[in-house]
This record gives structure tokens, sequence and C-alpha cells, in this order.
């Protein structure tokens, strides 16, 4: 197994980054979830070193630098943490530059005009985290899983873009395509003003239905999962989901408050799946 304290270290990162994905995957047997406590932090490292350097131990070229000689990285629990995930379970590298490369597009593209786009940004900083994951939750993971996996990380970062449109804004980036906004009437001025009209909830629901159909490609082979494994997926896409519920209730302001699911509602989600 994983260094008891590295393994501490992960867990930690992973229930302070992200209470959803750890609430989610805390039902997982021991090697798996400490798997995915490891693959949440680096990915978490990855994101702070673009989005939070100040608060951030490397750049995200140290990073790449520190993955590229993994045998020899020191000077953080999360190298021999690596060296532990990827030995186990005899994954590769590529994934993981997969998602640097998603990352690193924050520097140079901060506006995206079309859905291919926005595609191809969600399958690198989150699809790419569905090919790291799926062969740790799957025993036998064939291509067409692997890439149900990738739909389930593109639809969860539909939900971050969707929840994020405010805070997003305030770092001076859109990832709501212009030709969407154009299609449903949704200006510029408008974005840029913060209006809440119908044509926004039109758009918001344009990106939900698409999130919506990754979602059902990202869980069509559920049943092939192991049974812990098959509960965390199921209830880590219930989670992402339940948050464009609470976009609704409040009636669409994305820009100024941040959709939240409750913990009661957690909960509630988890007693519909177990019950």
């Amino acid at each position: 197994m994983l260094d008891e304290n590295v393994a501490l270290a992960c867990k930690e990162m992973m229930k302070k980054g992200s209470s959803s994905f750890y609430h989610a995957f805390k039902f997982l047997p021991e090697r798996e979830r400490e798997a995915v406590f490891v693959i949440y932090s680096f990915c978490r490292m990855i994101d702070d070193a673009v989005d939070e350097p100040e608060n951030s131990p490397y750049t995200l070229e140290e990073l790449e630098d520190q993955f590229d000689n993994l045998a020899f990285a020191e000077g953080h629990f999360i190298w021999p943490a690596l060296r532990w995930l990827l030995s186990t379970y005899e994954l590769s590298k590529e994934p993981y530059y997969t998602q640097m490369s998603g990352q690193r597009m924050d520097y140079y593209r901060t506006a995206y005009d079309t859905m291919d786009q926005l595609e191809d940004y969600c399958y690198r900083v989150a699809g790419s985290v569905g090919e790291m994951l799926i062969p740790v939750l799957h025993e036998r993971p064939n291509q067409a899983i692997i890439e149900s996996g990738v739909a389930l990380g593109k639809a969860m970062q539909i939900v971050n873009i969707i929840r994020d449109i405010g805070a997003d804004q305030r770092l001076g980036r859109r990832y709501v395509p212009l030709e969407m906004m154009h299609a449903y009437g949704y200006s510029i001025e408008d974005w840029e003003n913060q209006v809440i009209n119908q044509e926004l909830r039109n758009l918001i629901k344009a990106l939900t239905d698409q999130a919506d159909q990754w979602f059902e490609e990202g869980l069509q082979f559920i049943d092939t999962y192991p049974k812990k494994s098959a509960l965390s997926m199921q209830l880590s896409a219930r989670y992402y989901r339940e948050i464009i519920q609470v976009v609704k209730e409040n009636d669409y302001q994305v820009f100024t408050a941040r959709a939240v699911v409750s913990n009661k509602r957690k909960s509630q989600l988890l007693l519909q799946l177990t019950k």
C-alpha cells in the first residue's frame, strides 16, 4: 500500500479541494481510494500552478519537468505517491501530459468561439481525468469504457464552466462559446453587464443538454464496474449534476452567486442510490 503519511497528505488535499469528489469516492476499497486521492492531488497541483501560482509550490513547467524525471523527483509528497500509483496500476503517463496541456491553454486562450474548441479544452482538462481513473476503477477496461470515462469528465467540466461563469469572468475568461451565445441571442454586451434574462437561461439550458448527453455516455457501462466503483461514479455524476439544479434555484444568477450542493442534499442523493 501507499506510505501512510503520503496517503494522508493526498487524502487531505482532496478533502479540502473537493468535498464532492471526496464523499463520492470514500466508499472505494483502500487501494483504489488511495489511488484516486493521488490522481486528484496531482491534478489539483496542475490546476493551482495556473490559477493560483502564488499558492503553488511549483510552476506548471516545474511540475512537468519533475514528472518527466519522476523516478528521481523529490521535495514533495506527490512524487512518491505518483511512483506508487503508476507502478501499482501500470498506468501510462500520457493522460497527465494531456491534463497539463489543457491547463496551459489558460495562458493563451481566454475566450472560446466554437463548441469544438470548448470540447477540446474539456477533454484535455477533465476527459483526461477519466483516462486516469478508469483503469483504477474498472477491472478490465476496454477502449469504449475508457471513452465513456472521458465523456463523464467532459460533462463535469461543462458543469464547472456553468457554475464558475462569474469567477472566470473576474479572471478575464469566457469559456461559453461565442457561437452558442449568438445562437441564443445573448450578446457580449449582455455578458459584460452580467444580464440575467431568458436568453441566458436558454444558453445555460443548451450547455446543460450537452453535459447531460455526456453524463449518459459516461455511465452507459456502469453495470460492468465493481459495485463500489459503480457507486462512486454514480455519486460523483449526481453530485455534479445537482449543481445545475442549484443554478436553476438561484434563477440562473451565475455571475455573483456560486451554486453549492449542501451536505444534506448529497446525503439525499446517496440514499437514493443505496436504498
